[in-house]
């Protein structure tokens, strides 16, 4: 089975009150980065979350999580991708954070 791929999910506030997700890989010794929110929300919780939820769809399958190869990521190794799509729908609350029920 390939290797896990090491993504991190991180926030960044570009303007005070102005959350964006960032999506980064580690090539090497260097993280790059990999997806960014399309648009910012008003709340780092939702930042997030929307964040995860981008992390999520680079998978096919939860269970072995993000691989180097096979995976569903439209993204190229090494090349930024903006979302333009417009960011995923955020979780209800108390429902499903990220990977499955918050605890």
């Amino acid at each position: 089975m390939p290797a896990l791929r090491h993504i991190a999910v991180h926030v960044e506030e570009p303007r005070r009150g102005q959350f964006v997700w960032v999506l980064t890989e580690r090539l090497g010794r260097d993280w790059q980065p990999l997806q960014r929110a399309g648009a910012a929300v008003p709340r780092y919780r939702l930042a997030m979350a929307q964040g995860l939820l981008a992390l999520q769809q680079l998978m096919d399958d939860l269970d072995v999580g993000p691989r180097a190869a096979g995976t569903a990521s439209p993204v190229r190794r090494g090349h930024q991708h903006t979302a333009t799509a417009g960011p995923p729908a955020a979780p209800e609350r108390g429902r499903y954070f990220g990977f499955g029920p918050a605890r």
